[in-house]
């Protein structure tokens, strides 16, 4: 038989830097589950990814006080913050300010690599998306 499902916690923690402080600690503290387990099994699980890296994690909290978790793929704005060489996007938006470019070449990239997270039918639809997310950012998108 299944286990019981008591809640679902969404968070982004930075590759290989989970620990007990917040947001992880009372995060699942609250549902009763062991820190320190999940901090080392998602350090484990994220040990290949670039350090610091933020990762979206889904954790499902189960009746008996265990979990399970599902990491995703960082955020579209990381990696277009990445593909531009820019620490972040622009302060004012929609007053012609661009914080960096980027080409639809990178924009296809990105989106094959997060094809499993997006919510889109195909790869063209992820990369309408994705140069959306840059223009809201700031960052010009180039023919390549």
């Amino acid at each position: 038989m299944a286990k019981k499902i008591v809640g679902y916690i969404k968070l982004q923690i930075p590759a290989g830097k989970a620990n007990p402080s917040p947001p992880v600690g009372p995060a699942l503290g609250q549902r009763g589950l062991n820190i320190m387990q999940f901090c080392k099994e998602f350090n484990a699980a994220t040990q290949n990814l670039e350090p610091g890296m933020p990762i979206p994690v889904v954790i499902t909290a189960y009746a008996d006080r265990t979990f399970s978790f599902i990491t995703k793929t960082p955020p579209n704005t990381y990696f277009l913050l990445k593909a531009a060489k820019v620490s972040k996007g622009a302060a004012v938006i929609g007053k012609g300010a661009t914080v960096g470019t980027v080409k639809i070449s990178q924009l296809r990239e990105i989106a094959a690599e997060k094809m499993k997270d997006m919510n889109a039918n195909d790869v063209d639809g992820a990369v309408r998306m994705l140069v959306g997310s840059a223009r809201s950012m700031g960052i010009k998108v180039e023919e390549s």
